[in-house]
């Protein structure tokens, strides 16, 4: 992953305005079933080095980087899950729908970086898309980290960009509430915990807690 990276425009605040307004008239592209994620050349330890300066377009550039990173992680898991057809009834539906979501986040955050968009790099989910408990324990702990995600690295985005992650953050919200009332809905036995919103505050976890809690699941192969 290039370290060193800068948009290839002209007005990147545009850009980003531009490949939003895409997504949602091109939705329909991620409505499709058995989308193969592309192996790429990324590794746990290739992610972006993030400043901890005050916001900047450089900044901006790493930080979606960071992102994508996560979108493509999310996306190849959702799509390996429904293409496996170990699940059924709301579980798989909830699967084809953020399946399609995450592959409209990739998208939208690849033409947002344009050249310096990261490569998709090759997962190894070791069986937790095949087996339906395994899969929805998998979903809450990707959602639930997504959303720390970018919990955290919001602040040190510039304005413009921070508004574009927003409308993605708020959508992986949702996927961690839907996952959560699946598997614990209706009775929530587990208390609070167990709560489609257990918390009245999101944590905001740093690029280190992430870095170090995505290479615990040995996912990301390369």
């Amino acid at each position: 992953m290039p370290h060193h990276v800068t948009l290839d425009l002209a007005d990147p605040d545009e850009a980003i305005r531009g490949a939003m307004e895409r997504g949602h008239t091109r939705a329909d592209l991620f409505r499709r079933g058995g989308a193969a994620v592309v192996a790429g050349g990324l590794v746990i330890g290739g992610l972006p080095s993030i400043a901890l300066g005050a916001p900047s377009r450089q900044q901006d550039i790493e930080i979606l980087n960071f992102a994508l990173l996560l979108e493509f992680l999310e996306a190849a898991f959702y799509v390996e899950a429904v293409e496996r057809g170990a699940l059924s009834g709301e579980t798989l539906s909830f699967a084809r729908v953020v399946r399609d979501h995450e592959l409209a986040h990739v998208e939208f955050l690849q033409e947002a970086l344009g050249s310096r968009a990261i490569s998709r790099p090759t997962f190894d989910f070791k069986g937790t898309t095949s087996d339906p408990t395994k899969f929805r324990a998998t979903s809450i702990v990707l959602e639930d980290t997504g959303v720390s995600a970018y919990n955290g690295q919001g602040p040190r985005l510039t304005k413009p960009t921070l508004a574009v992650a927003a409308t993605i953050v708020s959508v992986e919200a949702r996927h961690a509430a839907w996952i959560r009332r699946i598997v614990a809905g209706p009775d929530y036995e587990g208390g609070a915990s167990s709560y489609p919103a257990p918390a009245s505050l999101d944590p905001a976890l740093t690029k280190a807690q992430v870095e170090s809690a995505v290479a615990a699941t040995g996912f990301i192969k390369g």
